[in-house]
């Protein structure tokens, strides 16, 4: 019988034989060919650091869960290793769902997932998920030990994020109570293998959230900051939960059992394509996370060309005195690429856009604009434009005060309009005489079909794909119904970040 591994690798290679790279990521994570969801077991392991990921090696939907898996030595620079979990056991045979992984202390890489089944009973098919337990000593093969936390009887009880805090264990798993209302449990172990019975640890407040998928809890400073993806019943309202999915975060008080929240619900990101994330504690101590830019609302124009999905460009987390998130580019991610220009303080009339990037591949854009001064009423990149009307419009609008990306040109199926309102000085007044002389800083990392936007020192993020007709592309620099002032105009070519290529 032909290995379940080498079997999801065989079907991946011929998918590879398909794959067009006109939107295929050069600086983000994406499976060879194949879909691509929930980043997981994200771990510093054996000098590397470790990302795996929902993966369906056969196909450019959702399908056969398995864990794909991709390595670095410094966050940067990107190497392909093998699939490293299939399904392959009864508990886990129609997928091997989300999870976490741990060093334990004789050295050994402990990952910790959801077994997926559907049996039928009755002519119907009923959903067992349960938590499952797999070992490494090399980062690259795996030993299954069978289930660890036995199925609760529901069809939602999964993603376990696993931790270790005062030599004891500690997991938070998803779960959709009897009711329909979306919790978090915590279990705590000694030893991995055996979990206490768990309690309630949190429950979404809102009563259409009926389920909290991907919980991650973890310490920032002195307190702690539990993220999750809200799935709920409710209809979409304002700028909030617009997606088909989204996520957010909850800033509280933890005691090694209570959770006590001390913030509302906060949106993590508020562009079109970002959910799931998971974080690592990396050796040096920083926060980090990936999360996934995908959908599964609605078809995207890169399943026409054999894969679907990427991550985002790894990111530091901190959280600053008013318990907002603070989210930014890795200090690492400024090693990739050669070095860029700088046009200095310019200012940019409407009607005459400042080309700043030619082609399709990645470039990083820092824009420093002086709101006092500027009398636009719109100002921004026109990404991926190729000067035929459809682009990405993504900038700051001053008569809303957010900051947005807009895909109503080059999208018709994941469009529109995403957008998060600015906080600064001043914020609520609308006279520009009565502002003080603040400064937005925008930088925007451009792939070849995504954008990424961090605004407001990081408390302001948009990831968002971006797939521009087949023609040459530029990025120009642009405003609309006035000039803008911008105090520094930085470019900065990226190179592909992976050390080989896909192919031979």
């Amino acid at each position: 019988m032909t290995n379940p591994l080498q079997q999801a690798e065989d079907a991946n290679a011929e998918l590879l034989t398909q794959r067009r790279d006109r939107w295929y990521p050069q600086v983000h994570i994406a499976a060879r060919a194949g879909w691509i969801n929930d980043p997981n077991g994200l771990c510093h392991f054996g000098d590397r650091y470790h990302v795996f990921f929902q993966h369906n090696p056969a196909g450019v939907v959702w399908g056969p869960m398995h864990w794909g898996h991709v390595w670095s030595r410094d966050l940067v620079h990107w190497n392909r290793a093998p699939i490293a979990l299939a399904p392959s056991l009864p508990e886990d045979q129609d997928g091997v769902f989300s999870g976490s992984a741990v060093v334990t202390d004789d050295g050994t890489l402990a990952v910790l997932y959801t077994g997926h089944r559907v049996a039928t009973t009755a002519g119907h098919d009923m959903v067992e998920q349960c938590q499952m337990l797999a070992t490494s000593t090399d980062g690259m093969t795996f030993t299954k030990h069978g289930v660890v936390i036995e199925s609760r009887g529901r069809a939602d009880f999964r993603d376990p994020k696993v931790w270790r805090q005062d030599q004891q264990w500690h997991m938070v798993v998803a779960m959709s109570s009897p009711q329909r209302r979306g919790q978090v449990w915590h279990y705590s172990s000694d030893d991995l293998m055996h979990w206490d019975e768990g309690h309630l640890l949190f429950e979404d407040p809102d009563p259409n959230v009926y389920m909290v998928e991907c919980p991650d809890l973890f310490r920032l400073g002195d307190k702690w900051v539990l993220l999750y993806g809200p799935m709920t019943t409710a209809r979409p309202h304002g700028h909030v939960g617009r997606n088909g999915h989204n996520c957010g975060y909850v800033v509280g008080d933890w005691n090694g059992t209570q959770f006590t929240p001390l913030t509302d619900f906060t949106p993590m990101d508020w562009g079109h394509n970002f959910y799931a994330p998971q974080t690592m504690l990396a050796p040096d101590g920083r926060r980090l996370l990936l999360g996934w830019m995908g959908s599964f609302a609605h078809p995207l124009a890169c399943q026409e060309d054999g894969w679907c999905g990427q991550l985002t460009v790894p990111r530091e987390l901190r959280l600053d005195d008013d318990l907002r998130l603070h989210s930014s580019p890795i200090a690492e991610f400024s090693q990739l690429g050669r070095p860029g220009k700088d046009l200095g303080p310019i200012t940019v009339e409407p009607g005459q856009p400042l080309t700043l990037h030619h082609g399709s591949n990645p470039v990083e854009v820092c824009l420093g604009i002086d709101l006092a001064a500027s009398r636009a009423e719109q100002i921004g990149l026109r990404i991926h434009d190729n000067g035929s009307g459809r682009r990405t419009w993504v900038g700051y609008d001053d008569l809303s005060e957010r900051v947005f990306v807009d895909l109503s040109t080059v999208s018709e199926t994941s469009g529109g309009y995403r957008s998060a309102r600015l906080t600064r000085p001043n914020n609520d007044s609308r006279d520009a005489a009565t502002r003080t002389a603040d400064e937005l800083c925008l930088r925007v990392i451009i792939d070849r079909g995504s954008v990424e936007v961090f605004a407001d020192d990081g408390r302001i993020v948009l990831s968002s794909f971006s797939f521009p007709v087949d023609s040459e592309r530029s990025v120009a620099l642009d405003t609309v119904s006035g000039c803008a002032t911008l105090t520094s105009v930085r470019t900065r070519p990226l190179a592909p970040h992976w050390n080989e290529p896909d192919r031979g």
